[in-house]
């Protein structure tokens, strides 16, 4: 959450509108295929200033591959209540940046490097993460199975828009979806 207010409080410079454009373009299409103009007319910015933001289309994917940011909203919440943070903060983030913050890792069209590289450090930063706060048995199992319900979440969502989980509110989605997610962040059947 940290990236999305510094990024709102820098409003001046278009930052979110480049990262936004940066995701489409660089998930859609290969990292060779992708040109910073292409990014900028998405964006609706200059070429060059994503050049002075980034310095460099290299720079700005990795950016676009950091997963730190939305690993440090998701995971914001005390483990009693993370399950209903989790379906919160997913469906919030995809609303208020237009787009997932975690599916990247999976539907990227990259050569094998970049897909290689979103894949290690969403494992890195968000599983690995999780698993390292998840208490009890079978931790690494337990928080690949709640990215596995995230990224289902978030491809459900964008796989029937229009659709009901389009209209339904964030508490709506959260009271149906959170109870599994949080029986595997507590690791009983409570």
């Amino acid at each position: 959450m940290t990236e999305r207010r510094a990024a709102g409080a820098d409003t001046g410079t278009g930052r979110d509108a480049i990262v936004r454009a940066a995701r489409r373009a660089f998930t859609l299409r290969p990292y060779a295929e992708v040109t910073m103009r292409s990014i900028a007319a998405d964006a609706g910015v200059s070429a060059s200033l994503i050049v002075k933001r980034f310095g460099s289309k290299e720079r700005l994917f990795h950016t676009v591959a950091d997963f730190g940011p939305a690993a440090d909203a998701l995971f914001a919440a005390p483990l009693e209540e993370m399950g209903r943070h989790l379906v919160l903060t997913m469906v919030r983030m995809r609303r208020e940046d237009q787009g997932d913050p975690l599916l990247r890792a999976v539907f990227s069209l990259g050569n094998v490097d970049e897909r290689t590289l979103l894949r290690e450090r969403f494992r890195e930063q968000v599983t690995s993460r999780l698993a390292g706060q998840l208490r009890g048995g079978d931790s690494e199992l337990r928080a690949e199975l709640i990215a596995g319900l995230l990224l289902g979440l978030g491809a459900t969502l964008s796989l029937h828009r229009p659709g009901a989980g389009e209209r339904a509110t964030p508490e709506q989605l959260a009271d149906l979806y959170a109870p599994a997610v949080q029986r595997l962040i507590t690791g009983s059947e409570d």
